[in-house]
């Protein structure tokens, strides 16, 4: 794993796009996994400025898999994943829509062996980009959840659907079930790129990135993974023991070697 402490969310947002860019510049038939949420899109705000600015790649042959959908709400929901992530990013970056595959909400039954299938059709997710939330969670999967999990439904904690409350009217507009990708789906990707700024998720990054492996922390599993890359502003990495080290090897990494 490798731990990047930089000094602000615009400075995340550069690299990570940069990371994104050269990702697909190396193969114009990546796939990419896509989170929603406020900790990527400063990234997806950067992307859409470049693609409009005529400096990016082309996303043309671009797939894209969500990590996870809301249950319950009707197709086309302004709040649902596919829809935002069609919003805030793909439709901005002329990526086909039919080349955007999220979890299938309305046969939740079946929709996670089939979203496995799918990911694997299509060769495995090249780059995935992660969120982590202020109790360690990943994607959808809330602590306790199972380190070798794949695509299945679950029920919020009533934290996360406060947190998500924002997005909604009320808390009572947020839905109890999610489909969300498992820990062990996640960890097929061949690069996580996992993107966290603020004081409220400094605790939560420590037991991430220093912390012991455990599902108390389903961020932790990370620290399996053989292509890691934590994307931290001052904040996010203010309880970090080894945040001065993390600089050093950071500042020193040749510069045609990228994340």
């Amino acid at each position: 794993m490798e731990v990047v402490p930089l000094a602000t969310a615009a400075d995340i947002a550069v690299l990570a796009a940069d990371t994104i860019e050269a990702q697909v510049r190396t193969n114009p038939r990546t796939v990419l996994g896509l989170a929603t949420g406020s900790s990527p899109l400063p990234t997806y705000q950067e992307l859409i400025r470049r693609h409009r600015e005529g400096t990016a790649p082309s996303y043309d042959e671009v797939r894209c898999f969500t990590l996870d959908e809301y249950v319950g709400l009707p197709a086309g929901h302004p709040e649902s994943y596919r829809e935002t992530i069609f919003r805030e990013l793909t439709d901005e970056l002329g990526i086909p829509r039919d080349r955007v595959s999220s979890p299938d909400a309305s046969d939740p039954q079946h929709a996670g062996s089939r979203y496995e299938e799918a990911i694997l059709a299509a060769g495995g997710v090249d780059l995935q980009v992660l969120g982590i939330g202020a109790d360690g969670h990943l994607a959808f999967n809330e602590p306790g959840s199972s380190l070798a999990s794949s695509t299945r439904i679950k029920t919020l904690t009533e934290q996360t659907r406060q947190d998500n409350a924002r997005f909604f009217g009320s808390v009572d507009e947020v839905p109890r079930h999610v489909l969300t990708q498992g820990l062990g789906t996640i960890l097929r990707a061949r690069h996580l790129l996992l993107v966290a700024t603020g004081a409220a998720k400094a605790e939560a990054i420590a037991a991430a990135v220093e912390g012991p492996l455990s599902a108390s922390c389903p961020a932790s599993v990370l620290q399996l993974h053989p292509h890691a890359s934590v994307l931290l502003d001052e904040a996010a990495a203010s309880g970090l023991a080894r945040a001065a080290h993390d600089r050093e090897v950071y500042a020193a990494k040749p510069e045609w070697q990228g994340l």
